[in-house]
């Protein structure tokens, strides 16, 4: 079986649970995959639901010393990468060699903001769930139960996004740039490839 490069999955618009199945498999198969923009993965049901599931998750501790775990994370990437844990048996060599291949990130951080991005069609929120269906951002949901870098986060994607369009509006700029050189140089072209023709070439 031969492995692609790491994959980067845009996390954004997905169901939670519907991806990190999909990601195990990918996992246990061998391949690296990198999650980005995990805040704005999304779980089905409103936000108080998931708030009061939440509170029950976080009373889950160890009886004499509630300080050795379980750990709760609040950071949306922890909560992704936690739930795909779960699903890679993560206590064997083979599911720690598994996990060790996944790397989730909130927001899209340096070098994977240059690099191709793709979805997973079968794990799309608009593909799983019913139009009117109520669905909650992990993002806001983190927020609500005490993650601290919401703020952070927006000023940073604003920043990444404001560089990205300068960027594309350069690289168009150029592209027109090379069309027009190549319309005007079309006839002088067409002479060389004669010559070149007439040649042998």
């Amino acid at each position: 079986m031969v492995l692609t490069a790491t994959k980067v999955i845009d996390g954004r618009d997905h169901l939670l649970g519907r991806l990190a199945s999909v990601v195990a498999k990918e996992l246990l198969a061998g391949q690296k995959v990198v999650i980005v923009r995990c805040d704005e993965m999304a779980v089905s049901g409103s936000l108080v639901r998931n708030r009061v599931k939440y509170a029950q998750f976080r009373n889950k501790a160890m009886n004499t010393n509630p300080r050795k775990g379980p750990f709760h994370y609040k950071s949306p990437a922890m909560m992704v990468w936690r739930t795909i844990r779960g699903m890679v048996h993560q206590k064997s060599p083979r599911g720690q060699a598994a996990i060790a291949r996944l790397s989730t990130f909130d927001g899209i951080p340096a070098p994977y903001d240059k690099q191709q991005r793709v979805v997973v069609p079968a794990a799309l929120r608009v593909m799983r769930l019913k139009p009117g269906r109520q669905y909650t951002v992990i993002g806001v949901l983190a927020d609500s139960v005490g993650w601290k870098h919401k703020e952070l986060l927006v000023r940073l994607e604003a920043k990444r996004k404001a560089d990205a369009k300068e960027f594309y509006e350069a690289k168009k700029a150029k592209g027109a740039l090379r069309k027009q050189a190549e319309e005007a140089c079309a006839g002088e072209l067409a002479k060389v490839n004669e010559v070149l023709v007439g040649f042998g070439y």
